[in-house]
């Protein structure tokens, strides 16, 4: 046998051969060479995520609101102090690639000006924002001295109302970022580690269309800001152990990991480009040119359609998010989703187009339905996926005493080799669907109806996930709003197959009487009214005669 320097031997009372270490293992060595230990580099890749992990199973267990708590309608991630996206947990693809732009934001803005214990609370989606339900939380981890910053960590929350015209913050009729709630735009929410509540609070209740319910968001900001603290805990005993040279080096090994991963994605795809007409009728297209010598793509939007008067618009990091978003998808390795991921693609965004709006436009709606569609295109063009469903359903009821929202979940798109799920939310949301119990218990809906929409998949050799059928009844007078998709242009096959079935929805009254309504829009309920949802199914791929 051979004891390694720094070890001892010695055998145990048992039997058993004890190995101690004697002497602590230099950390700075791990920086010392430019190209990184492959398994080191695993390690710090589960580092970085597990940080980011940990950040969310605080937020989850601190938050009491059920869009929260319940819903899991939030993001975590590290981000280095470039405010680049280092590593992310596994939540809202939406917000993740959006997140770093908010980080930046605050650079820009702050600066030198950032002290040890500050956080910043932002929502504006022309800073990095995705609409203004979301809120985000960014924290600098500086170093010992508390003069340096070495990483940012960050969370975005979905808040189930920020103000606006309707309950919930997603009017269907605003034209306007101003009607759909409170702009928080680079707020200082902590100043050296003390909450600036009253500040806060005075923030919610300032816009013409002010927060309704000021205490449930402070109390969401309050795990929020608890979330961070935990992250920015663990970052600095992680420091503490590898030493920052150890650290700082494997944070650039795993931005190059990725890229290279991504690389080797470009590697083995061709040029594609797919074009679909939203509800609507405004085209979305999109164009994949890959150069081969580069080992890089160019992904062009160029005859997308223009920007929306209504709220069908979604700022650039939207459009960012969802192409990070794909081609991490045809990443074989288990990696974590950073920036390195975007270097070798090219992003062209038409200005003026609905991908790229005048700041201060309405886009509550783009960062669900807009996002959405933009996966299914970049899918399509790749060849890789059939068109999932297309939306995220976005349902909303309330009124000045309470406010509630959920996303309902559909089919997934069928592949080369597998059927689409059914009853899931797909690509760029990746929340749960409130519990029964939960729902009924905190508000005064009734579930009485969640089941598969059957045969509502695309038909082909491998068929298209199903949607779902929800109904809740309303126990009290509330409005409904109602933002969706896919209910004119159905979720596209690919390679043959059908597409799947458009979505439907209509309120029948207590009295019997049945109101179909537009996949976009509000409608009053009464105790005893119900609104019933069909979500659009996925589509199929291949024909059954190949």
């Amino acid at each position: 046998s051979v004891v390694d320097p720094g070890w001892q031997a010695e055998v145990a009372a048992s039997g058993d051969l004890v190995l101690t270490r004697t002497e602590t293992q230099p950390r700075g060595d791990i920086a010392a060479h430019d190209t990184p230990d492959p398994v080191l580099l695993e390690l710090f890749n589960n580092m970085f995520m597990a940080i980011a992990e940990r950040m969310g199973a605080v937020l989850r267990d601190t938050a009491t609101s059920v869009n929260i708590k319940e819903r899991l309608d939030f993001s975590c991630a590290l981000f280095d102090a470039q405010g680049r996206l280092l590593a992310n947990a596994p939540h809202m693809p939406v917000h993740l690639g959006a997140m770093g732009e908010s980080v930046r934001t605050v650079l820009k803005t702050r600066g030198p000006g950032l002290r040890p214990g500050d956080m910043i609370a932002l929502n504006n989606p022309f800073n990095g924002g995705t609409h203004l339900p979301d809120v985000t939380v960014i924290s600098p981890v500086f170093d010992e001295a508390g003069e340096e910053i070495r990483f940012f960590v960050g969370n975005r929350g979905h808040h189930a109302d920020i103000g606006g015209k309707t309950p919930g913050s997603t009017p269907p009729d605003a034209t306007t970022l101003e009607e759909e709630g409170v702009v928080i735009d680079d707020f200082l929410l902590r100043s050296g580690g003390s909450f600036r509540e009253d500040a806060f609070r005075d923030l919610l209740a300032s816009a013409t269309w002010p927060a309704r319910n000021p205490d449930a968001n402070v109390s969401d900001i309050r795990a929020q800001i608890a979330a961070n603290e935990a992250g920015a805990c663990d970052v600095q005993a992680m420091i503490a152990r590898y030493g920052w040279p150890g650290v700082s080096a494997y944070a650039a090994h795993v931005m190059d990991n990725a890229e290279e991963s991504v690389r080797r994605v470009i590697d083995r795809i061709s040029d594609g480009e797919m074009a679909v007409e939203m509800d609507d009728g405004l085209p979305l297209k999109v164009s994949i040119t890959v150069d081969r010598s580069a080992r890089a793509a160019r992904i062009d939007f160029a005859g997308t359609g223009p920007q929306r008067p209504g709220n069908l618009n979604a700022p650039p990091v939207v459009t960012r998010s969802a192409v990070l978003y794909a081609f991490r998808c045809l990443v074989a390795d288990d990696l974590p989703l950073n920036e390195g991921c975007m270097r070798p693609l090219e992003l062209v965004i038409p200005d003026g187009s609905f991908l790229s709006p005048s700041p201060g436009s309405a886009v509550v709606a783009g960062n669900t339905e807009v996002s959405q569609a933009v996966c299914n295109v970049l899918f399509g063009a790749l060849g890789a996926v059939a068109a999932a469903q297309g939306t995220m359903n976005n349902f909303l009821c309330g009124n000045d005493t309470y406010q509630y929202y959920e996303t309902i979940c559909g089919g997934a798109g069928a592949g080369p080799d597998f059927d689409g799920a059914s009853g899931v939310h797909t690509h760029m949301t990746n929340t749960r669907i409130t519990d029964p119990e939960i729902l009924e218990l905190r508000y005064p809906l009734r579930v009485n109806r969640f089941a598969l929409r059957r045969g509502s998949g695309g038909d082909g050799r491998h068929r298209g996930g199903d949607g779902v059928i929800r109904e809740i009844e309303a126990l009290s007078e509330t409005m409904v709003t109602l933002v969706s998709s896919a209910r004119t242009v159905a979720p596209f096959g690919l390679n043959g197959a059908c597409s799947g079935a458009t979505g439907r929805q209509w309120v029948i009254r207590r009295d019997g009487t049945m109101n179909t309504l537009a996949g976009i829009g509000s409608v009053e309920l009464g105790p005893g009214d119900t609104i019933s949802i069909e979500t659009p199914g996925g589509g199929g791929y291949g024909s059954r005669d190949d």
